[in-house]
Parts: C-alpha cells; sequence; structure tokens
C-alpha cells in the first residue's frame, strides 16, 4: 500500500511562508490524484489543493494566489509553498493519495500562524 510521510510544518507569524512536504513510497506509479488537506479544530478536514495524474491542479479558493502545488515528474514527492500565511491557515496539514480506488493519508504536520 502507498505510504505518506509529512514534513515542514511549525510556527510561523502571519504574513510569513512555509513549505510543506510530502514523501510518498508504494505503488506509487499508479496514483492518481494527490493533495493536501487540512483540518482545524472543531472543523471539518477540507481539501487546499490537488494535483491530477493530467496535471490539473485545483485550489480551495481562501488559498488561491497565496499556496502552490508541485511535485517532482513522479508522485515521490509532493510540495505545499504556502505564503502569506493567515492566522486562519492554522491547522493539521495532510498529504493525500487516491489510488485503485482507495485513499492514503500521512499522519499529518501542524502548521500555526500566529503571532
Amino acid at each position: 500500500q502507498v505510504q505518506l510521510v509529512e514534513s515542514g510544518g511549525g510556527l510561523v507569524q502571519p504574513g510569513g511562508s512555509l513549505r510543506l512536504s510530502c514523501v510518498a513510497s508504494g505503488p506509487i506509479f499508479s496514483i492518481n490524484v494527490m493533495g493536501w488537506w487540512r483540518q482545524a479544530p472543531g472543523k471539518q478536514r477540507e481539501l487546499v489543493g490537488s494535483f491530477s495524474r493530467g496535471g490539473n491542479t485545483d485550489y480551495h479558493d481562501s488559498v488561491k494566489g497565496r499556496f502552490t502545488i508541485s511535485k517532482n515528474n513522479g508522485w515521490s514527492t509532493m510540495y505545499l509553498q504556502m505564503d502569506s500565511l493567515k492566522p486562519e491557515d492554522t491547522a493539521v496539514y495532510y498529504c493525500n493519495a487516491q489510488r485503485a480506488m482507495t485513499s492514503y493519508w500521512g499522519q499529518g504536520t501542524q502548521v500555526t500562524a500566529s503571532s
């Protein structure tokens, strides 16, 4: 099965930047979609952005123009560049991969934007 490991979270002041990484291993060649999700305390998990096999990217309206998803040529590493962070971006960020009708999740990494 696919295994996902996130890194790069931390504490940053509002307006600052962070870059998250997600390293995937296992049968990654047949992944169809990879994406970043987040969950703030007391809220439902929401999709931040995704990258499809066809190369299309999609972003939540609240992060458009501030966050950028990228990946290497394959599916082994995906990044989330987060700029102009706001306090409302504070959440646990999860990497997700979808393959063969199955959804895989990483353990999550905490991002806190606070002064």
